[in-house]
C-alpha cells in the first residue's frame, strides 16, 4: 500500500512517523519548502509543494490531510476526485456543508473517507464503551469531559471548539451511540483571536447529557471524563489511560494494555482501506461532529439552546 500526507506542521510529525514505521508512507506534501523538504529527506520519500503536483507525479492508495481546517475541503476534494481513500485530521471541514460535499463525493467514488477523531481509538475508550455496552454498572446517564492545556501554537484559524471541543462531542455519541437533539454553550476569548474557552451541554434522548468543559487558559495539561451511570461512576484519564470505578462501598481500577491512539487510528483505516475492517469514524459522524460544533458557537452567540435533527 501506498500513502501520502500532505501537512507536517504540529501534529503531523507524528502521522507521518508511525507512516513510516508501518512502511507505507511515499511522499509529502508540504507548502513550506523547508519543513517539507526535512521530512521527506528524514524519511527517504519524494516532496511536493502542491497537491496538484503530487496527483501528477505519485500513485498512491491514501492520503492523510494535516493542514489548517481552512483549506481540508479543497484539498480533500482534490483527493476524493481522483478516486483515492482520505484521511482527514479533525474537524473534517469548517463549515457541515462543505463535509456532506466530501461524503457524498466519497460515497459516489466508492473510496474511504474518515476524520482523525482519536479519541475513538484510545483503549480507555473502548474499556468504557465496553462497560456501558453490557451495562456493568447499570445505565450511562451523564458524561463529564474536562480537556484543558496552553493553546497549540500551530493552531491559528479556529478556536478551542473547533480544535478542542470537537473530540469529546464526538466521544460522547460515540459512547452514548445517538446523537444529540440540543445544543447549550457558553464561551469566551481572554487571550486569543477566536474563542479559548467554552462549556457545552449536549442534550441526548431520554434526558441524558454531555458537558464538555474545555480551555486554552490553564497551563496544566488535563485530559479527563467521566461516565456517571445508575450503579456506578467511571472515570478515565485519556493520557494516562487509567480507568476507575466508584461503586456505593468500593473503589477498584480497571486493567487495560496502554497503547498508541494514533497508531491505533492509523492502522484502522489502512485495514478500512483493504476491507479488513470497518473501526473508522465514518463521514456523516464526522459531518454531525462539524453540525454540533456550529451549533454551540451559534448558541455561545445568542444564548440560546439550539435544536438539530442528525441522522
Amino acid at each position: 500500500m501506498k500513502i501520502v500526507q500532505i501537512g507536517t506542521g504540529g501534529w503531523g510529525k507524528n502521522h507521518a512517523r508511525i507512516l513510516s514505521e508501518l512502511g507505507v508512507l511515499t511522499a509529502i506534501c508540504d507548502a513550506d519548502p523547508q519543513r517539507g523538504k526535512e521530512y521527506s529527506e528524514k524519511y527517504s520519500v519524494n516532496y511536493y509543494d502542491s497537491v496538484d503536483k503530487l496527483l501528477d507525479s505519485e500513485e498512491f492508495d491514501g492520503a492523510f490531510v494535516v493542514t489548517p481546517t481552512s483549506t481540508h475541503s479543497e484539498i480533500a476534494t482534490k483527493l476524493l476526485g481522483a478516486k483515492k481513500h482520505v484521511f482527514v485530521e479533525k474537524p473534517l471541514t469548517y463549515k457541515s456543508e462543505d463535509g456532506e460535499k466530501l461524503a457524498k463525493l466519497a460515497e459516489k467514488n466508492k473510496v474511504v473517507l474518515t476524520c482523525g477523531y482519536i479519541e475513538r481509538f484510545n483503549p480507555a475508550v473502548d474499556v468504557v464503551k465496553n462497560i456501558v455496552k453490557e451495562k456493568k454498572y447499570g445505565d450511562l446517564v451523564m458524561l463529564e469531559f474536562h480537556r484543558e492545556n496552553r493553546m497549540p501554537l500551530h493552531i491559528k484559524d479556529v478556536g478551542i471548539i473547533y480544535d478542542t471541543s470537537v473530540h469529546d462531542i464526538d466521544t460522547a455519541n460515540w459512547l452514548f451511540d445517538e446523537m444529540p437533539n440540543v445544543v447549550f454553550a457558553r464561551s469566551g476569548k481572554i487571550k486569543h483571536e477566536h474563542e479559548d474557552f467554552a462549556s457545552i451541554m449536549l442534550g441526548y434522548k431520554d434526558e441524558k447529557i454531555a458537558i464538555i468543559s474545555s480551555n486554552w487558559i490553564t497551563p496544566k495539561k488535563l485530559r479527563k471524563f467521566n461516565a456517571v451511570c445508575t450503579d456506578a461512576i467511571v472515570s478515565s484519564d485519556f493520557i494516562t489511560q487509567e480507568i476507575i470505578v466508584e461503586k456505593q462501598d468500593e473503589t477498584e481500577t480497571v486493567q487495560n494494555e496502554k497503547q498508541e491512539p494514533l497508531l491505533r487510528e492509523i492502522q484502522s483505516f489502512l485495514d478500512a482501506i483493504e476491507g479488513k475492517s470497518e473501526h473508522i469514524v465514518k463521514s456523516q459522524e464526522a459531518v454531525n461532529v462539524t453540525k454540533i460544533a456550529e451549533a454551540a458557537l451559534l448558541s455561545s452567540q445568542k444564548g440560546v439552546p439550539i435544536y438539530l435533527d442528525l441522522k
